[in-house]
């Protein structure tokens, strides 16, 4: 191999999980090569291509990561030293953050905000850990006058959410590492309904690109090490914003509505308590002097 080449098997070796989502291109920047090496290299390594990797990296990744798995890898780096945890923690943000600006590229977000602000209503489903996530970017939608519903539910409570789906509905899922039965069920009845999907995924991109329109790849932090969210967060917060510059006339009345609301609800005044209060007198004992 030639020394481009090692530097990029080396990527390959090391960020697993990175190279499930990321393009050829992204990932030859952070070899400092071309993308044709990265290919290249790719198949001098005995592989057709570049989604042929993916679902082998995505098989054994599957087979190998478990939650215990992760967090021991984890805490093996940072060991007992609570300021490494800090720094560590941070690090994998904030190249999480900077993954995002090179693996999602402006085509693929403005394709996103247009999809989701001219939606009838924009259904989000996440699960486990995502839930929470989903709920919060329906929250926000819902502030900006935007239909929006979560599908947060499993087993057989998840049918009832999948009644509900109509035309005119965009999908946004979170899915990542495997396609567990929820998932493909709601892409099945996705297609009946002919609704538009997006997906947010670390790995499953090779395994569903024809079943969606467009996949948004987020990693979850660094391979082998416990999953993080930042980034997917990050994204989403990217989307509100984009949407409500596509629509910001809308976006203000709405929030000027739910801001008018409140008042009814709390009262004229909004001001957090802060704790600081003016302290009583003392009283007077009887028989003091005055």
């Amino acid at each position: 191999m030639s020394p481009a080449e090692q530097r990029v098997a080396r990527v390959l070796l090391d960020a697993r999980e990175e190279v499930l989502v990321a393009s050829a291109a992204s990932l030859a920047a952070k070899a400092e090569t071309s993308d044709a090496t990265v290919v290249r290299t790719v198949k001098s390594l005995g592989f057709e291509g570049m989604d042929e990797l993916r679902r082998l990296l995505a098989a054994e990744l599957k087979q190998s990561l478990t939650i215990a798995n992760r967090l021991t890898e984890t805490l093996r780096e940072v060991g007992d030293d609570l300021h490494a945890a800090f720094n560590v923690t941070l690090d994998v943000h904030r190249d999480a953050i900077e993954n995002l600006r090179r693996d999602i590229t402006p085509e693929m977000f403005r394709t996103a905000v247009k999809l989701m602000a001219s939606a009838k209503r924009i259904v989000i489903f996440g699960i486990g850990p995502s839930s929470a996530i989903a709920t919060y970017f329906a929250t926000q939608l819902g502030r900006f006058g935007i239909d929006a519903h979560c599908i947060t539910r499993t087993g057989l409570l998840f049918a009832d959410d999948l009644r509900q789906l109509r035309a005119g509905d965009v999908l946004v899922a979170m899915a990542y590492t495997h396609v567990y039965r929820e998932l493909a069920v709601l892409l099945d009845e996705s297609d009946r309904h002919r609704i538009k999907k997006l997906l947010l995924t670390d790995s499953l991109a090779a395994k569903l690109r024809g079943r969606v329109d467009l996949i948004l790849p987020v990693a979850r932090g660094r391979a082998g090490m416990l999953s993080m969210h930042t980034a997917t967060l990050g994204l989403i917060e990217a989307i509100l914003v984009g949407i409500a510059a596509k629509n910001p006339k809308a976006t203000v009345r709405s929030l000027e509505s739910l801001n008018a609301l409140r008042k009814v609800v709390a009262g004229e005044s909004f001001d957090v308590p802060t704790g600081t209060r003016k302290r009583a007198r003392p009283t007077s004992r009887p028989g003091a002097a005055k």
